[in-house]
């Protein structure tokens, strides 16, 4: 492995719930939360989806833009990457 440290994802049953919700009824935001997953785990800081680091009760975690009203978000860590949603504005 180069410098790059590769993280697991784990997801949470919340967002496994939100995305077979969008594969249901919304193919393209369905695309749309895994190619996000796919970005989350190359770089979780930055890339495409505009990263946010949240705020309040929600520090340590951030999201990125599904789309203008759903955000994907999640918490990472040294080792791991954990999906929390990906429906809502939190």
């Amino acid at each position: 492995m180069t410098g790059r440290q590769r993280r697991e994802a784990v997801f949470d049953p919340v967002f496994l719930e939100d995305l077979s919700y969008w594969t249901r009824t919304d193919r393209k935001r369905a695309l749309r939360t895994l190619k996000l997953v796919e970005a989350i785990l190359r770089d979780p800081f930055d890339g495409i989806g505009k990263p946010e680091p949240l705020r309040r009760e929600l520090a340590g975690r951030w999201s990125r833009r599904i789309d203008s009203e759903h955000r994907l978000v999640y918490q990472v860590s040294d080792d791991r990457v954990d999906f929390l949603a990906a429906r809502y504005h939190y």
